[in-house]
């Protein structure tokens, strides 16, 4: 979930999608759905909110507006993000902000008839951080999300673990400790909590891979991101340039024996309708190999079209590759 530089307009008549065309691209959409439906894909779709980010943080739409543009748009199940959420993240009374969280969403997600999924934090601390204090800080941060997920009736909260460079060692011992704490804590709750190659450490699958498989609870695993495979940036996305980028396809492949979630990330589309950076058909393929049969989220992170019209157009991509 990188913050990146906009890019200007174009359009994309070969999928009827463009940034001014917004009424053609529901129009479109509505009959892939149907299509779609009578192939019978192996996976379910859901909307990640990092997809309408901006239009959040520019004050166009309400983040509880949510629910009702994930069903309008044909989704079936939706992942929060709490840093979207303000008016929780900066209250001064933050244990009353999340029962009006609580509350709010459950009765959107009721209304929209659509499902809570999982719940991505930021924010709340360095879970893999060195220091012990800092550590015991976030862990207590991260508990809170882990009844509110449960509240919500949601199956995972998505957690991160960046790490400091050059300091592997610690970064595995203390993402160890960490994970171990927060998973016994959430086994209570019927709470899973998965770590999303995100940035930093998190983004090389052998490393993830080896923490999750020796922290060995069943409630930790994993969130394989199509695209946070940068590990010389902090939230791992390399659409832009990238020092250092492991593999994304082996990447995913690894990640997928501990998936509770998949996010299929997208960042622009050629005339074809396929993502430029990324072979949905490959990713596809590594997620039904590994007899995964959940979810799958939609996370539209570009920036040529609109946050509507490129969610539309990566839920389209999946459809058509199911």
């Amino acid at each position: 979930m990188n913050r990146k530089k906009f890019l200007s307009n174009i359009t994309f008549a070969g999928i009827g999608i463009s940034s001014l065309g917004i009424t053609a691209c529901n129009n479109q959409a509505k009959k892939r759905i149907v299509s779609s439906a009578a192939k019978n894909p192996f996976f379910k779709i859901s909307l990640a909110q990092w997809s309408i980010n901006r239009m959040i943080k520019n004050g166009d739409i309400s983040p509880y507006k949510f629910a009702e543009l994930a069903k309008k748009w044909g989704f079936e199940g939706i992942e929060y993000v709490n840093t979207l959420y303000e008016d929780v993240m900066n209250s001064s009374n933050k244990s009353s902000a999340l029962k009006n969280f609580i509350i709010k969403n459950n009765q959107l997600a009721n209304q929209y008839d659509i499902k809570n999924l999982l719940i991505m934090i930021d924010e709340e601390g360095d879970l893999s951080s060195g220091d012990k204090n800092t550590r015991l800080l976030a862990i207590e941060n991260h508990k809170p999300w882990v009844e509110v997920a449960s509240e919500m009736g949601c199956h995972s909260i998505r957690v991160n673990l960046h790490g400091s460079i050059n300091k592997v060692e610690s970064w595995k011992a203390s993402s160890k400790y960490s994970l171990s704490i927060l998973s016994d804590y959430a086994s209570n709750y019927n709470i899973n909590i998965i770590v999303e190659n995100h940035g930093g450490y998190s983004s090389d699958a052998d490393l993830l891979i080896g923490v999750i498989n020796d922290v060995n609870k069943i409630n930790c695993g994993t969130l394989p991101d199509f695209g946070n495979f940068c590990i010389s940036k902090k939230w791992g996305a390399a659409n832009d340039e990238c020092d250092k980028e492991y593999d994304r396809y082996l990447g995913v492949k690894k990640l997928m024996s501990k998936a509770f979630a998949v996010s299929a990330k997208s960042y622009d589309f050629n005339l074809e309708g396929n993502e430029k950076t990324i072979d949905y058909d490959k990713m596809l393929n590594i997620v039904k190999e590994a007899n995964y049969s959940g979810y799958i989220g939609v996370e539209y992170e570009g920036s040529i079209l609109t946050e509507e019209a490129g969610t539309i157009a990566t839920r389209d991509l999946l459809l058509k590759h199911n």
